[in-house]
C-alpha cells in the first residue's frame, strides 16, 4: 500500500491506471472523453412526466448523459470529472486547496461469483484537481491503493483519515506529492470485513462539535491534543451523513429518506437499557410523502418492481427504495431557496429529492420540495447518485457511481437477476461522473480554499455564508491548536451578529480548551435557541463541581419555552453527579413528561437510579386523574424491567398491587411490564387514548403523548423472559382474579419466571457446541439481518417481518431454512436469498441464534440440515410464497396412530 505502483490486473494496459498522475487535456483531445464545458438542458418543461425509454440501457458518454437530466427552471448541471479521470465513485471530500479526495470502489458487484470477489484489493483513494482553474478536474492523483472497499475518507491537517473496514487508518503523505507513505490504525472497530457491502460503517464528518462522527457503526472519533479519542454511540443510518448550521447530524435509510439526531445519539449510549430511543435518529415528515419519488423514467430494475404497489401504472417507482448520501445544502451560491433544504440521493430511481425542513413550535418537520417532482431526475437508468456534497465554491456536487447495477449481491432477488441479465446491465464498470448543480444566476466562489489563510482569517472565515467554509475554518483552528486566536474569538462569541457564528466560535473555543465558563453562561441567555441549546452542552464540563455558578444557570433553562433547549437539558441534566441528577432530572419529567424525546433522553442519564426517580414522580402526583407526565412513569417502570435488577423489579410489581395506590399509577406500572415484557405500544405510538385501567377512549385522556410518528429506528422489545429470584407473589394472585386489570397482570406474569414455577415451559439449554454457533450467529444477524429486521427482531414497517413468535421463523428447521436459500414472497416485503451467500455453518448459525434470542424457545439448527435443504432446493428459482411454506410436509408431521387394544 505504498501507493507507487499499481498491482491491479485490471489495470494492465490502461496509461490512466498503471501511472498514478494523469494531465487530461492532451487525453481529451485525442479520445474525446470527459466533455469539459457541457452541461445539461436548462428549462425543460416541469414537473416532467415520464418519459419514454428504450428497454435497454446501454451505458453512454458523459455528452449523452448530461441530455438526460431533467431539473425544476433555472437549474443545470455541470459536468465536473467523467472516466477514465473518475471511476466507480462512492464518497467525496475536499480539502482545504480545493482538491477533491475521491473514494473509489471498483470491486463493487463485477460478476455473480460466489464467493464474493468484492474482497479483491483493488479500490482507491484519487485526488482530483483543476490546474487550469476551468472548474473542470483534468489531474487525477491515487493517493492510496490496494484497498478493499474503503467507505470514506476525511482530510486533516496531520493526515488523512480513511474508513477501511474494520478500520479507520490515518494515512500520511511525508513529502506532499499526494501519495499515501505510511499509515497508523486509529480503530480496528469500524464495521467488518466481510458481509453485506451496503450496511457497514462508513462516513468521517467533523461536525460542529468537533466530533468526527460515523455511520452504520457505534464508535466516534474526537481529537484531543493531537491524539485520537474512540467514543461510544449507537448504530445510526446506512449510507451517508450531514449536519446543520445547528450541528445536528442527518442520516437516512433506503426507504426512509430523511432522520435527525434532536439531541446528539451518544447521550443514549449511557444506558444499554432503554427501549426507545426519541431524539436519536427521528424519521421527518410524514411517511406517505415525504417517501414519494417521481422519477421520469420506468424502473424496472428493483429488487420488487414486479410485487403490486411498488411502481406506478407507467412503470415508474412510486417510494424511495435506496435513500442514501443525503445533504443538508448550506452553500451561498445557489437560490437561497435551496439554504438548509436536506437533499436525498436515490440512485434505483436515478433521481435526487429535496425535502424542506421546518420547525413547527414542537419539532422539526420535513416536506418534499415539490408536489409531483424532483430536484433532479434522469432519464439513463445508469445514473446513480450515491453522495452528495457542499463545496468551496458554493454550490452542491453530486457523484454518479453510473453502473447497471446497484443492488448488493446477497439482496439480488430473481427477479432482478433477470432484469440484469435480460438487459446487460452488469456489463460496463469502471465509469463514474461528478457533476456541479448550478443555477442560472449562480457565479461559483473561485477564490482559494483556506489553505493558506492566516489564523486571523480563519477566525474571520466563520463569519463566511458558505457553511463549507466556516466549518473548516473550524477545523483547522481546532487541529492547529494555536491560542493566540482566543481573544478574537471570545469577541465573536459576544458580538457576532450571526448566532451562525457565534455558535462556531464557542465551539473552536472548546476544541482549543480555551473556552471561559462565563462565556458559556452568556451563551445560555442568548436569543438564539441554537445558542443556548449548544451552551448546555459546552456546560457540562463544570457541572461536577456542586459550587459551580453554571449548575443553577443551566437548571433555569427548564423554564426556557423551546423544545430543542429543554431536550438538551434533559441531556445535559444526566451528566450531573448522582445525588444531584436524580432531583433535576425528576422535576424536569414533572414538567416535560409528555414529551417522548424529554422522557428517552432523561432515561439515559438515569442508568441504576430510574427507581429513584419514579418514585419521586409516583409522590408528586396522588391525584385520582393521571397527570401530563404519566407516560413519564410508565417509560421508567418498563425501563426498571429491562434491567432486570432483582429488588427494583420486585418492588415495582408490589406497588402495582398495592390497593392504596391511585389506579391510574398502577396501571401505568403495569404497561409498563407490558412494553418490557410483552411489546407493547409504547406511550405515543399509537393515535387512541386511553383510560386510566388502559381502555380506549374515543376522545380526551391524557394518557397519550401527543401523536409524534415512531420512527423505524427506536428500539421496540419484543416477547422478553423476566427471571426473578423468586415469585411475585403478589402480582400472582392479582393475576390469578378475573377482570380487566388481572388480565393484563396475566399477560405479564406469562413472561416471567422463578426457581420452581410450577407449569413453566422447559427451554432444552444449548449445548456448549450449540453456544458457539448461536454467538456466530448473532454476528451474522448484526451484519446481514438487523438492518431490515431490527435488533429486536421485530422488524419494519412496510418493509421487514416480525421475528417474534413467527410461525416460520420456529417451524421446523426444515421449513426455515428454504427461506433463507430461496427467500420468501410477503405483504411486507420480500425476504432475498441470503443463504445462498452463506455457507452452511453461517446459515446454521444464524437461524439458532434467531430461533433462540428474544426469549423464543426454537431448535438449533444443524449444518447438516442446511447442507441436505441446499441440495434438494438447489434447482429452484423463485421466492418462496406463504401458502407454499405451510403446505410443506415438515409444517404437518403425521401422527401415528394408536396401538390397537389387545384382548386380555
Amino acid at each position: 500500500m505504498s501507493g507507487r505502483v499499481s498491482k491491479n490486473p485490471e489495470d494492465a494496459g490502461s496509461p490512466m491506471l498503471s501511472s498514478k498522475v494523469l494531465l487530461l487535456p492532451l487525453l481529451c483531445s485525442v479520445v474525446g472523453v470527459a466533455g469539459f464545458g457541457q452541461t445539461s438542458p436548462v428549462n425543460r418543461p416541469w414537473p416532467p412526466v415520464v418519459q419514454k425509454v428504450s428497454d435497454q440501457s446501454p451505458p453512454l458518454s458523459p455528452a449523452e448523459a448530461l441530455k438526460t437530466f431533467y431539473m425544476p427552471p433555472g437549474y443545470y448541471l455541470e459536468l465536473v470529472a467523467s472516466e477514465p479521470l473518475v471511476q466507480d465513485p462512492i464518497a467525496m471530500e475536499w480539502d482545504t486547496h480545493g482538491r477533491l479526495w475521491v473514494v473509489e470502489m471498483p470491486a463493487f458487484l463485477r460478476d455473480f461469483r460466489f464467493p464474493e470477489p468484492d474482497l479483491d484489493p483493488i479500490c482507491r483513494i484519487v485526488v482530483l484537481e483543476d490546474t487550469h482553474h476551468t472548474g473542470k478536474m483534468d489531474k487525477r492523483t491515487v493517493f492510496a491503493d490496494h484497498l478493499v472497499l474503503p467507505r470514506s475518507v476525511k482530510v486533516l491537517e496531520q493526515g488523512v483519515l480513511v474508513g477501511e473496514p474494520p478500520y479507520i487508518w490515518l494515512m500520511h503523505d511525508r513529502d506532499g506529492d499526494l501519495h499515501m507513505h505510511t499509515k497508523e490504525m486509529i480503530s480496528n472497530a469500524y464495521g467488518r470485513r466481510e458481509g453485506n457491502v451496503e450496511e457497514n460503517a462508513n462516513s468521517l464528518t467533523w461536525a460542529l462539535d468537533n466530533r468526527i462522527y460515523t455511520t452504520d457503526v457505534d464508535i466516534y472519533l474526537r481529537l484531543q491534543h493531537g491524539k485520537f479519542e474512540v467514543g461510544r454511540t449507537l448504530v445510526r443510518g446506512e449510507w451517508g451523513l450531514s449536519q446543520d448550521d445547528a450541528g445536528r447530524m442527518f442520516r437516512n435509510t433506503n426507504e426512509s429518506p430523511v432522520h435527525v439526531d434532536l439531541v446528539p445519539t451518544p447521550y443514549y449510549a449511557r444506558n444499554p437499557n432503554l427501549l426507545r430511543t426519541r431524539g436519536s435518529y427521528d424519521a421527518l415528515g410524514e411517511f406517505s410523502e415525504i417517501n414519494t419519488v417521481w422519477p421520469v423514467r420506468p424502473n424496472p430494475g428493483t429488487n420488487r418492481a414486479y410485487q403490486q404497489g411498488i411502481d406506478r401504472p407507467d412503470g415508474s417507482i412510486a417510494k424511495y427504495t435506496s435513500a442514501c448520501g443525503l445533504l443538508v445544502y448550506r452553500g451561498d451560491r445557489l437560490p437561497a431557496e435551496l439554504y438548509g433544504n436536506v437533499f436525498v440521493a436515490e440512485p434505483a430511481a436515478n433521481l435526487v429529492g429535496r425535502s424542506v425542513l421546518q420547525d413547527d413550535g414542537t419539532t422539526l418537520r420535513a416536506h418534499k420540495g415539490y408536489a409531483r417532482g424532483e430536484f433532479l431526475a434522469s432519464t439513463d437508468e445508469r445514473f446513480r447518485p450515491v453522495y452528495l456534497s457542499n463545496a468551496p465554491d458554493g454550490t452542491l456536487y453530486i457523484a454518479d457511481m453510473y453502473r447497471g447495477v446497484i443492488q448488493e449481491r446477497s439482496d439480488i432477488t430473481q427477479y432482478l437477476q433477470g432484469q440484469i441479465q435480460k438487459r446487460h446491465l452488469l456489463q460496463a464498470t469502471d465509469l463514474g461522473r461528478i457533476y456541479r448543480v448550478m443555477h442560472e444566476t449562480t457565479k461559483r466562489d473561485e477564490r482559494p480554499a483556506l489553505a493558506d489563510d492566516t489564523p486571523a482569517q480563519l477566525v474571520a472565515a466563520l463569519a463566511e455564508p458558505n457553511g463549507w467554509r466556516r466549518d473548516r475554518a473550524q477545523q483547522l483552528l481546532v487541529e492547529h491548536g494555536d491560542k493566540s486566536v482566543v481573544p478574537a474569538l471570545a469577541n465573536l462569541a459576544q458580538t457576532a451578529p450571526d448566532p451562525r457564528t457565534r455558535l462556531h466560535a464557542l465551539w473552536t473555543l472548546d476544541g482549543l480548551d480555551s473556552l471561559p465558563a462565563a462565556l458559556v453562561a452568556k451563551a445560555l441567555d442568548d436569543p438564539s435557541r441554537d445558542v443556548r441549546t449548544s451552551g448546555l452542552r459546552l456546560a457540562e464540563r463544570w457541572l461536577a463541581d456542586p459550587h459551580s455558578p453554571l449548575l443553577a444557570a443551566v437548571e433555569q433553562q427548564g423554564e426556557d419555552p423551546d423544545w430543542s433547549v429543554r431536550e438538551q437539558l434533559a441531556a445535559t441534566l444526566g451528566t450531573l453527579p448522582p445525588g444531584q441528577r436524580e432531583p433535576a432530572l425528576a422535576s424536569l419529567l414533572q414538567r416535560h413528561g409528555d414529551d417522548p424525546v424529554v422522557v428517552d433522553v432523561a432515561l439515559s442519564g438515569l442508568r441504576g437510579s430510574e427507581a429513584v426517580v419514579l418514585a419521586a414522580l409516583l409522590r408528586a402526583e396522588s391525584r385520582a386523574a393521571p397527570p401530563p407526565f404519566t407516560p413519564a412513569i410508565t417509560m421508567l417502570a418498563a425501563t426498571i424491567v429491562r434491567s432486570a435488577r432483582d429488588q427494583a423489579v420486585q418492588d415495582l410489581m408490589s406497588k402495582i398491587t398495592t390497593e392504596s395506590v391511585p389506579i391510574w399509577q398502577r396501571s401505568a406500572l403495569l404497561q409498563g411490564l407490558e412494553i418490557a415484557l410483552l411489546g407493547a405500544d409504547m406511550p405515543g405510538s399509537i393515535v387512541e387514548k386511553k383510560d386510566a385501567l388502559g381502555n380506549r377512549l374515543a376522545t380526551g385522556g391524557a394518557y397519550a403523548f401527543q401523536h409524534v410518528p415512531i420512527p423505524i429506528s427506536s428500539y421496540m422489545p419484543g416477547r422478553h423472559t423476566l427471571r426473578l429470584s423468586r415469585e411475585p407473589a403478589a402480582l400472582s394472585a392479582l393475576a390469578a382474579r378475573g377482570g380487566y386489570f388481572s388480565r393484563r397482570a396475566a399477560r405479564v406474569m406469562a413472561q416471567v419466571v422463578w426457581p420452581g414455577k410450577p407449569g413453566a415451559a422447559v427451554v432444552a439449554p444449548l449445548t456448549p457446541a450449540e453456544q458457539i454457533r448461536y454467538e456466530a450467529g448473532r454476528e451474522v444477524y448484526k451484519n446481514i439481518c438487523q438492518a431490515c429486521h431490527q435488533p429486536d427482531g421485530r422488524g419494519m414497517e412496510r418493509m421487514a417481518a416480525n421475528l417474534i413468535d413467527s410461525p416460520l421463523a420456529l417451524a421446523p428447521a426444515e421449513v426455515t431454512v428454504r427461506i433463507l436459500m430461496n427467500g420468501k414472497e410477503g405483504a411486507i416485503g420480500l425476504m432475498p436469498p441470503i443463504g445462498a451467500a452463506l455457507s452452511d455453518d453461517q446459515v446454521a448459525a444464524v437461524l439458532t441464534y434467531v430461533r433462540r434470542e428474544w426469549g423464543q424457545p426454537g431448535t438449533p439448527v444443524e449444518p447438516g440440515t442446511v447442507k441436505a435443504v441446499r441440495a434438494l432446493t438447489a434447482g429452484r428459482k423463485q421466492a418462496w410464497t406463504n401458502a407454499e411454506l405451510l403446505a410443506l410436509p415438515e409444517m404437518h408431521p403425521r401422527v401415528s396412530p394408536p396401538a390397537p387394544k389387545t384382548s386380555p
